[in-house]
């Protein structure tokens, strides 16, 4: 599979005679009203993708809920008793984005969590956020046999 670098593409673009022509064409001073134009349209491009704020990848029924605080990687404690992340583990934040375990380190966070069923260790996290740690979720496996789950709203109901 070919690759380019990006040095000789970039070298090779700026050598090429469409640039030269579009070199030398006279482009127009930016005007106040035009710079501010630009502005307000690259500020709005934040909010417009802050409206999926829904996470793109549902959180799987399997998982428990809990308390983490997150020590010296890979040192944790869950629901108050010290545990470790596995060597595999991977932190899902808010948006559903990996986020490093060392970058959490200090903080607390409502979680979903699950373990390793050989190790124990934790296997998976997803940092919730305030609309996700609202909602009902079980917290041992006996509430989760239990309890039943509806996978359109996301919830769990108590029998």
């Amino acid at each position: 599979m070919p690759r380019c670098h990006a040095r000789s593409f970039a070298v090779s673009l700026l050598a090429s005679p469409f640039m030269a022509s579009v070199a030398t064409v006279p482009t127009a001073p930016l005007t106040a009203f035009s710079a501010l134009a630009t502005l307000a349209t690259f500020a709005a491009l934040p909010s417009a993708a802050h409206a999926q704020a829904a996470r793109p990848v549902p959180i799987p029924p399997q998982t428990l809920r809990g308390e983490m605080l997150f020590g010296m990687p890979p040192e944790v404690k869950l629901n108050d008793q010290a545990t470790r992340l596995s060597p595999a583990t991977r932190i899902r934040g808010q948006s559903n984005t990996l986020v490093m375990s060392a970058t959490l380190s200090g903080q607390t966070w409502k979680v979903n969590y699950t373990l390793d069923p050989y190790t124990g260790l934790v296997q998976d996290v997803w940092l919730l956020t305030a609309d996700e740690a609202a909602r009902r979720w079980p917290t041992t496996r006996e509430e989760a046999t239990t309890w039943s789950f509806d996978p359109i709203s996301q919830s769990w109901s108590k029998p």
